[in-house]
């Protein structure tokens, strides 16, 4: 018997997933609630995970223990209502490179057993929203990496899904093609569409992201919004700088416990970047009389929380956003 709840809160909702391959533990009891219309961010090293946790949600593997709802349907027991109200895009584009664009949306509309008439309209108007009219009637295997991305994304818009699910979407795209592509994201979750985005560009989570999970060692490490997790992180902290010695020599007598920078004339005092605690430094320089020439906050980034949490090493970053 199928179990189906269209009056969850949430578009996605999982308790308990666990997933093994031979003796190798994938999942190990993780939960993930995702409301619609947002975009959540499911991030972790290679093998962590990620593209099981899609392919459970999306019924391409079965789960061996837990309960997943993705629609409002459950994905042991109701799997072509899930089916039916997903879209999936992996990292590795989906497009047939021996037919054109054109041709590529037509047999997918094919697939979604719409009319002659309804899926030429329905394509058109994809091909039109994802700027790709000019190369519709071209092969898709002359289209650029972000060209075939798009026309990816727009096949799986065919059937009309409410629920996406992007495993690695920018995966080898060069910087303005992954910008372009998170316009895209930015479009579909204002369209009301729900996506669940697996990613190792942390930027791109900080960006996308109205919640991101942390997956490692089989399980949900962290899990919040992306200023949430950076306050996870220790190693925020102020820096001053004074050009006048005196005037550096004072504060350092003012704030007691700074880390001193004796040729660069600065110090440096642990904070978590609240107003609060900037404040409490500025009326402690004001008391004495003392003012920074350069004062700068230094916060934990994603990146800084990724590698605490998962001790993986430096994830991937776009080379123009490197800080």
């Amino acid at each position: 018997m199928s179990t189906t709840n269209h009056d969850s809160p949430f578009a996605v909702s999982a308790v308990g997933l666990r997933k093994s391959y031979g003796d190798k533990t994938v999942l190990d009891g993780i939960d993930l609630r995702i409301p619609a219309g947002s975009v959540f961010a499911l991030l972790g090293p290679n093998g962590a995970g990620k593209t099981t946790t899609v392919k459970i949600l999306s019924t391409l593997v079965t789960a061996d223990g837990g309960r997943a709802q993705v629609a409002g349907h459950d994905v042991a027991t109701s799997p072509d209502g899930v089916r039916a109200a997903i879209g999936v895009t992996g990292q590795f584009s989906a497009v047939d490179g021996l037919i054109t664009g054109e041709e590529n949306m037509l047999l997918m509309a094919d697939l979604h057993h719409l009319s002659r008439r309804e899926g030429r309209r329905v394509t058109a108007r994809l091909l039109e929203r994802f700027d790709l009219v000019d190369a519709a009637r071209k092969p898709a295997q002359s289209y650029s990496g972000g060209m075939k991305r798009r026309l990816d994304i727009a096949m799986t818009l065919v059937g009309d899904p409410r629920i996406i699910f992007l495993d690695e979407p920018t995966t080898g795209l060069d910087p303005r093609s992954r910008h372009n592509m998170w316009q895209i994201i930015r479009e579909l979750v204002s369209d009301g569409v729900t996506v669940f985005l697996t990613t190792q560009y942390l930027e791109e989570a900080d960006e996308l992201a109205d919640r991101i999970a942390v997956l490692n060692d089989g399980g949900i490490a962290a899990e919040g919004t992306a200023d949430e997790l950076k306050r996870l992180v220790p190693g925020g902290h102020v820096r001053l700088r004074f050009s006048d010695p005196a005037a550096y020599r004072s504060a350092a007598g003012a704030l007691r416990g700074a880390a001193r920078q004796d040729e660069a004339l600065a110090l440096q005092i642990p904070s978590d970047g609240s107003q609060r605690e900037l404040r409490a430094i500025l009326d402690r320089l004001d008391s004495s009389g003392i003012e920074a020439d350069e004062l700068t906050v230094h916060t934990p980034d994603l990146d800084d929380v990724f590698f605490a949490l998962t001790g993986s090493g430096r994830p991937n970053r776009p080379m123009e956003t490197a800080r």
